[in-house]
């Protein structure tokens, strides 16, 4: 269909893929654009961007802001709160949230719901112009998914075994509010419903494998069971949602076209840096745990998760990082990890946002689901590949221009790769290449890189900072802030005790014997040569330290994507 003199709404119109679209769609000149947003902030900044970049269609770009799964009366809560948050804490909004979820679909409930204001133009500051083109670049399964239906209903029954007083009702609505299907379901009805009244002409879906494309072996977990059944849950609403998109394209009378546009890989990036780094909107503070203030491992409420752990420096962390939108801040050396040959890899905004407009317009890109669910998920791509070493080039600029040694945020999770790379990282720096690795004895290694975190606090501070302990080399103190990511040395503490030194001896030996046969292979393309060494041909001995985690995560996690 054509998108000129159209009326367009773009759903997560802020994130990373919502603005390239957002672009894309501003350059076939639709009558109309609105930008809507999770926050006002997001949605007035897109918007303002936008009518920047394309001032002729200034005057038609408008903004709007609220959770979609919400009504649209509760959206302006308290500053800085959630508006969910901020619904379940009130009994009256949470008991009607409950019935606005398993309840018949309504002519209230529909009329109420903010999703169904959007598509008709009837929320605040539109225009009451019905969208005639609906995409969708909202992470739904994520907003479901991550209520976390298994951490409620675990706090219910340990409080039913403790028989402690308790308000039950409240108990049960916040069990009953994060169903995960039943607020799928009723997301969908209302996305349909809006549409037909709305006699929107095209709707696609971009949506999301819950695993960056990875399967059942994904090491990237936040400290739970691996799969965690969090982001599995993740992955079965996503496909739940997508065979619900493909019902309504089955359906007479609704849009004329229905499709989906599925990435299976880190999306980035948005901006490359050097600042104050923010985990959840707030700057990241620094602690200090020193050896003398270490924490025995024989007291109570020293795996505590969070507790009044480490001393306060009054400062914040700052470091070189890459914006990866929605996904959040990432070190270089975790961006290095994740985008690795392998692993999650990447793709870039701009490819999703040209397959977007392509499909719109009747384009066949070969990548939309609704037509074939197995065959067409977007995965890596060459032009990210190619701008993957852009990437990394300038991150490693900014590292020496800066004198900091970007390695990890924590904010991309899991707490195991930050210890890996944190241990990697101080191996590099004692050793220097992979071979001096082996030159010493584990015990050697663990009391020189306890030395090194001894004596110098600012890696310390980083490591407790972003809530990895540091297991010292007697295996029964650690330094730890105030937050704790894991439980246990092996998901989530750098380890220093000779043990563990001599497991990364071994993964070393493993690297370079690795090495050696692609060395011996000759020039053929049968192996993947994803360490930088294999890449360029040469016999360089030098310790990357995000590489080395990434080939650690494909050959010792056995987290090697199935699909590339």
């Amino acid at each position: 269909m054509d998108i000129e003199g159209k009326h367009a709404l773009v759903l997560g119109g802020y994130g990373l893929v919502g603005m390239a679209v957002c672009r894309r769609l501003l350059e076939h000149r639709p009558a109309s654009l609105v930008v809507a947003s999770l926050r006002r902030e997001e949605a007035e900044a897109g918007a303002a961007e936008l009518r920047a970049a394309f001032p002729s269609a200034s005057e038609e770009i408008r903004a709007a802001w609220g959770d979609i799964l919400l009504r649209a009366e509760w959206q302006d809560g308290p500053a800085g709160v959630h508006p969910r948050t901020a619904v379940l804490a009130d009994p009256v909004k949470r008991r009607r949230l409950v019935g606005d979820i398993l309840d018949e679909l309504s002519e209230d409930i529909l009329q109420a719901s903010l999703l169904y204001q959007l598509i008709l133009g009837t929320a605040r500051g539109l225009d009451r112009r019905p969208a005639q083109i609906v995409i969708d670049c909202v992470n739904t399964a994520t907003a479901v998914a991550y209520q976390n239906i298994f951490q409620t209903a675990r706090r219910l029954e340990d409080r039913i075994q403790a028989k402690e007083r308790t308000n039950w009702p409240e108990e049960v609505e916040r069990l009953l509010a994060s169903q995960y299907i039943p607020q799928l379901v009723r997301h969908m009805q209302i996305l349909y419903e809006a549409m037909l009244r709305a006699k929107t002409q095209a709707y696609l879906k971009v949506g999301t494998s819950g695993t960056g494309g990875m399967g059942f072996n994904i090491p990237y977990t936040h400290g739970e069971e691996r799969p965690s059944r969090v982001l599995l849950s993740k992955s079965a609403v996503a496909g739940a949602q997508s065979l619900l998109t493909f019902l309504i394209a089955r359906t007479p009378g609704g849009p004329s076209v229905v499709k989906e546009i599925k990435p299976t890989a880190v999306i980035a990036w948005r901006d490359i840096g050097y600042g104050t780094i923010r985990r959840g909107g707030r700057e990241v503070a620094l602690f200090d745990c020193p050896p003398a203030e270490a924490v025995s491992l024989d007291d109570p409420q020293a795996l505590a998760a969070e507790g009044e752990f480490g001393a306060d420096t009054g400062e914040v962390l700052r470091s070189v990082y890459i914006d990866t939108g929605e996904n959040g801040l990432f070190a270089a050396a975790e961006f290095t990890a994740i985008t690795t040959l392998g692993q999650m890899e990447y793709v870039t905004p701009e490819e999703i946002a040209d397959n977007v407009v392509t499909e719109i317009r009747g384009g066949a890109t070969g990548r939309e689901i609704i037509q074939a669910l197995d065959g067409a998920v977007m995965g890596p791509s060459y032009r990210a590949g190619i701008l993957r070493q852009a990437a990394v080039t300038r991150l490693r600029q900014l590292q020496v221009e800066h004198q900091d040694d970007s390695v990890a945020f924590e904010i991309l999770g899991p707490p195991r790769l930050s210890k890996l790379l944190y241990e990697a990282y101080l191996l590099k720096k004692v050793c220097g290449t992979l071979g001096q690795v082996l030159q010493q004895t584990p015990a050697d290694l663990s009391a020189e890189l306890e030395r090194m975190v001894t004596d110098h606090a600012p890696l310390r501070r980083r490591i407790v900072s972003i809530g990895i302990p540091i297991l010292l080399s007697d295996g029964r103190r650690i330094l730890r802030g105030p937050t704790i990511k894991s439980q246990d040395a092996e998901h989530g503490w750098v380890d220093l005790t000779p043990q563990n030194l001599s497991r990364w001896q071994e993964r070393i030996s493993g690297l370079r014997a690795f090495l050696r046969l692609l060395a011996e292979s000759g020039a053929g393309s049968a192996q993947d040569r994803v360490y930088p060494s294999a890449a360029t041909w040469t016999e360089d001995d030098a310790f990357d330290v995000g590489e080395v985690v990434g080939w650690l995560f494909i050959h010792e996690e056995k987290g090697r994507r199935g699909k590339a």
